[in-house]
């Protein structure tokens, strides 16, 4: 793969970090993190028609598919794994792999990034097909595990996108719905956790959210297919229904533990009433 002038490689603006006090380190990283949104919100028109696309193929039995390595793996798999227990669907909805698999989430696994097959076979893991839509997120954009993924699901007819912060990246090259998200050199130079890092995890937070609201997964602005898996999210579903349906605290609890979920329960208040 030929070598490209990476901004998430450039040097800091700021120098001689060891010898800043730590109120001056907080507030320069602070200052750097600031414009992050900027940078998110000019990738708005591109995040658009690939949301909108991911509800089309969803709606037709498609799922969305998440493949990185490092940072970018791990915050795929975080926002894939957090749709079950807030939106209610199933665990196969949507899918994030890491290169290096599942040990790579807690510790980093040796060269697995520079793989250019593995994003492949990881995905045959699980049947993937024409209907499916694959984002590959990778900060640099050139890392072969995401590069070569995406390449080999266009050969296979199977919707790509992918979310960089370097822009004219090789992995734009096999994305059908390319997302750039320039946030210029890091605060400690190369550490893309740091502010590229943050600009993923906006972005896949917007499209997550946006699509399991075109999936109809939101009432209102509620979360009412929530898994009650804790005592908060009872107590939350508990006070959604309490103030839907003027009930009190208790008579809001039983109905809503009696049928499972927020939804379940307004629709059979609703055909009772």
């Amino acid at each position: 793969m030929q070598q490209m002038d990476k901004i998430t490689e450039q040097a800091s603006r700021y120098h001689h970090l060891e010898k800043m006090p730590v109120e001056e380190l907080l507030n320069n990283i602070n200052n750097e993190d600031k414009t992050v949104a900027h940078s998110v919100e000019k990738a708005i028109p591109r995040i658009t028609p690939l949301v909108k696309k991911i509800v089309a193929n969803m709606k037709e039995g498609g799922r969305l598919f998440y493949i990185g390595a490092g940072t970018s793996g791990r915050l795929g798999i975080l926002d894939a794994s957090e749709c079950p227990p807030t939106y209610g669907v199933p665990d196969d909805w949507v899918i994030g792999l890491i290169a290096g698999g599942d040990s790579a989430i807690r510790k980093a696994v040796e060269f697995a990034e520079d793989s250019h097959t593995q994003a492949w076979e990881d995905l045959q893991q699980y049947f993937i097909n024409e209907q499916d839509i694959v984002i590959g997120i990778a900060a640099s954009g050139t890392t072969p595990y995401v590069v070569h993924g995406l390449k080999t699901c266009q050969e296979n007819n199977i919707v790509t996108a992918c979310i960089t912060c370097n822009p004219g990246a090789p992995v734009i090259e096999y994305a059908d719905y390319p997302i750039e998200v320039v946030v210029g050199p890091e605060f400690v130079t190369g550490s893309t956790r740091m502010k590229a890092g943050t600009a993923q995890k906006l972005v896949l937070n917007m499209i997550s959210t946006t699509v399991m609201i075109g999936m109809g997964r939101i009432l209102d602005n509620k979360m009412v297919d929530m898994q009650l898996s804790n005592n908060k999210l009872v107590d939350r579903g508990t006070k959604m229904l309490k103030h839907a349906l003027k009930l009190s605290y208790e008579e809001a609890q039983k109905l809503l533990l009696e049928h499972g979920s927020v939804r379940k329960a307004l629709d059979h208040y609703k055909v009772k009433k």
